[in-house]
């Protein structure tokens, strides 16, 4: 039997790239699609916990969710899908997550909501994804999904694959790079005179870092980049337990 694969994304239900990313790995296995019915980008790792959750069949294996990319994925590895998948994969989104924008995508969330459900795991992007054309982006989808439901991935693990629009000029594993965003909030008045606010205007900067996922899509490189998701500072967890001492001190009388 053809192993399970589910497709979600943050752009909706009806977006290219979401087309394109389940033709593209149609040969691996049996694809599902369960996909918001609505953008739903920049909302990150939202579950939706004070409603109930609609979901209709659009079509054979697709599914639309009045939710967010993580209750796609809920939904899909915890009873929609006729058996759990062996892999998720969300995208491919239309623009680029890179670097710090993984805090806040939805797309990068759906596959930690994979990741933390067991599932092997991994978010696609692609450069000027709103300028359309999908196609190599999917190929490297294709050819990364392949290695990844061959060999699997470490524990609490996933990778967030960007690609740039165009010819792609070869796959590199790279590290999270850093973006700088300057000027991002735009003060506006309305009609009857109140101010409201912009967040995100104005084009972000970034740190120079050869071996960065930023680097690579920018030199017309593929980045492959593997994001752990236990957030723990180790080296901090270290070098600070020297506090439990004096602050247990402190707690102890001030207690009294």
């Amino acid at each position: 039997m053809a192993p399970v694969i589910l497709v979600t994304n943050d752009d909706g239900i009806h977006a290219v790239g979401l087309g394109s990313l389940a033709d593209a790995l149609s040969p691996l296995g049996e694809v599902y699609v369960v996909a918001p019915d609505r953008e739903q980008s920049a909302v990150g790792h939202a579950l939706t916990l004070h409603r109930p959750l609609r979901v209709d069949r659009v079509g054979e294996r697709r599914f639309a969710v009045n939710g967010t990319p993580s209750d796609c994925v809920n939904l899909g590895v915890l009873g929609l899908l006729p058996e759990p998948p062996v892999l998720v994969v969300s995208g491919i989104n239309h623009g680029s997550n890179l670097g710090d924008d993984v805090t806040y995508s939805g797309t990068v969330a759906a596959a930690m909501e994979g990741t933390l459900l067991g599932v092997s795991s991994m978010a696609v992007s692609q450069a000027e994804g709103e300028a359309g054309g999908f196609e190599g982006a999917g190929k490297v989808a294709m050819l990364v999904a392949t290695r990844v439901l061959v060999e699997g991935l470490p524990a609490k693990t996933l990778l967030n694959v960007n690609v740039p629009r165009g010819e792609v000029r070869g796959i590199r594993m790279t590290r999270l790079g850093h973006r700088v965003y300057r000027e991002k909030v735009v003060q506006e008045v309305d009609p009857r005179g109140r101010p409201y606010y912009w967040i995100g205007a104005g084009p972000p900067e970034w740190r120079e870092d050869e071996a960065s996922d930023i680097a690579a899509v920018h030199e017309g490189f593929a980045s492959v980049t593997p994001l752990h998701l236990d957030l723990t500072h180790f080296g901090a967890l270290g070098s600070m337990s020297v506090w439990e001492t004096s602050l247990n001190a402190i707690l102890r009388k001030r207690s009294r």
